[in-house]
């Protein structure tokens, strides 16, 4: 598993219905602390988060939820045409800083938590 080569102390709970399976994850990458969520539902939509705190300072986090400051940075606006989409995007400076990003996979995650926060993990 690539989550037990790239961290420690992992853990992981997966919960599974017919129309849904969530994925969560929480590890330590040095001193800090990974989380991971990931759903997929049976209407073939994904939705993640992929965060690296120090403690509970968000240091980086990536997600697609509809964040309303997400959909204004892609459209300018927040208009009924875009309420509620799925905006790739990454958190950083406890949330202070959102920068749009393309889709991400937990692979992807890991490999760019190695090139910008290299760590002993």
């Amino acid at each position: 598993m690539l989550a037990e080569a790239a961290f420690h102390a992992v853990q992981h709970i997966t919960d599974t219905t017919p129309k849904r399976s969530i994925l969560r994850l929480e590890a330590r990458y040095g001193s800090y602390r990974v989380l991971v969520t990931e759903l997929f539902s049976d209407d073939r939509s994904r939705k993640y988060r992929y965060y690296l705190l120090q403690d509970n300072y968000v240091e980086a986090g990536f997600d697609n939820s509809p964040d309303p400051r997400a959909i204004r940075l892609k459209y300018g606006n927040i208009g009924q045409a875009h309420a509620g989409e799925h905006v790739p995007h990454l958190h950083q400076a406890d949330k202070t800083e959102l920068t749009l990003t393309d889709e991400m996979v937990f692979q992807t995650f890991v490999q760019w938590l190695q090139e910008n926060y290299p760590t002993l993990s």
